[in-house]
């Protein structure tokens, strides 16, 4: 069984042709694999609070920023074949949505949809029934030989100093080494790093995220200026809006930390002029993120991805996607702040790395018990 290779992948980029990558594995594929079907589905809808020891945190942060939400809400789909075999996943839509989705699926092949960006969360249940079919882990339907480990981020909401750090504290014991944090106006993002700092080895690296609240150049350069001073931060992301390119020429070269925003409408102006240091991306997560990796790989500019960010399930097929693609330097989660993550082993991380599961599809084993617990009657 062969799967795709770096040429055939960076073949596809200009011609939209990640597609034919699915049709040289069916072409490989034993006939017992090829010939499978859609014939049913299973939508349930799951509501998971945030774990206690951030849950009012991060309630106060996201109303302050007029979001008012207190829990998460995956939609578990159960993608089932007329040969037995089941895929799962976080479909990322409505339970309506999803559905229908769902429903134009059944009585095709799980292999018209591999790639498939239009059908967004339910890729992962589709991969998942591919690599079972085929007998491998969804990061060999991407790649030969994808990496055995990948990095994982911490995240934080922007919180308290002192929680801020307990947060820390607990992530490095835990096995992480780099951290994600928000910064927003109702805290000091430098009384957040110093308390940061000051709980965590030296090795513990931290990036903060803006999302454009730093406003301008000139504030940008005095908050970076001092988070150099404290050793542990190495970027900064979205410090400005994105589409004010001139900013960005402004800060290249003067900030002394990476400099990373999500991916642009148009990224060539920012690769041409090396303006960033890295590219943030979420969806869609199919064809678009294959061709986003190996444009990463291609110009030197990583990519720090975050397309499954509310449940355990999508998390581990982000990781299998990152195993995949050297141009994937980091995957980012929230689901170790939320009080269930719906996965029956437990994700990991040893001294900086999450081994990536090795068995036939995602590799993993839904917790019903936490499905039934969780959904929404």
């Amino acid at each position: 069984m062969t799967t795709p290779n770096r040429r055939e992948l960076l073949q596809s980029l200009g011609t939209g042709g990640v597609a034919a990558s699915a049709a040289g594995l069916l072409a490989a594929a034993p006939r017992d694999a090829a010939s499978i079907r859609i014939s049913g589905y299973e939508v349930v809808p799951l509501r998971v609070p945030m774990d206690i020891r951030v849950r009012e945190a991060w309630q106060r942060s996201w109303f302050l920023q007029n979001r008012f939400q207190t829990h998460h809400e995956p939609v578990l789909v159960k993608l089932k074949t007329d040969s037995g075999l089941v895929g799962i996943g976080d479909s990322m839509m409505s339970p309506a949505r999803t559905k229908t989705l769902a429903g134009k699926m059944v009585g095709r092949s799980p292999w018209e949809y591999l790639f498939d960006d239009s059908i967004r969360g339910l890729l992962v249940p589709v991969c998942d029934i591919v690599g079972q079919a085929l007998g491998l882990p969804v990061s060999r339907l991407f790649a030969r030989s994808p990496k055995k480990r990948i990095i994982q981020t911490w995240w934080s909401q922007c919180f308290k100093p002192e929680l801020m750090a307990s947060e820390a504290k607990l992530a490095e014991s835990l096995g992480y080494r780099v951290h994600k944090v928000k910064a927003r106006p109702w805290e000091d993002p430098i009384e957040q790093a110093e308390a940061i700092c000051g709980a965590v080895s030296k090795d513990f690296r931290v990036w903060v995220d803006a999302n454009a609240w730093w406003g301008s150049v000139g504030r940008t350069l005095y908050i970076t200026e001092r988070l150099k001073k404290l050793g542990n931060y190495f970027a900064i992301e979205s410090p400005i809006r994105r589409e004010l390119l001139e900013g960005y020429r402004q800060l290249k070269g003067k900030v002394g930390l990476d400099v990373t925003e999500h991916m642009p409408p148009d990224p060539m102006p920012y690769i041409r002029e090396g303006l960033l240091d890295a590219i943030v991306v979420g969806f869609p997560m199919g064809r678009t993120l294959v061709q986003r990796a190996l444009m990463a790989e291609v110009t030197g500019i990583p990519l720090w991805v975050e397309h499954s960010t509310r449940c355990g399930i999508n998390q581990v097929f982000q990781a299998h996607q990152a195993a995949a693609f050297p141009g994937i330097e980091y995957t980012i989660s929230v689901t170790h702040m939320l009080e269930d993550d719906f996965v029956a082993e437990p994700f990991e991380m040893r001294e900086g790395f999450y081994e990536v599961p090795t068995k036939p599809g995602l590799g993993i084993t839904l917790d019903e018990d936490a499905v039934d617990k969780y959904r929404v009657l």
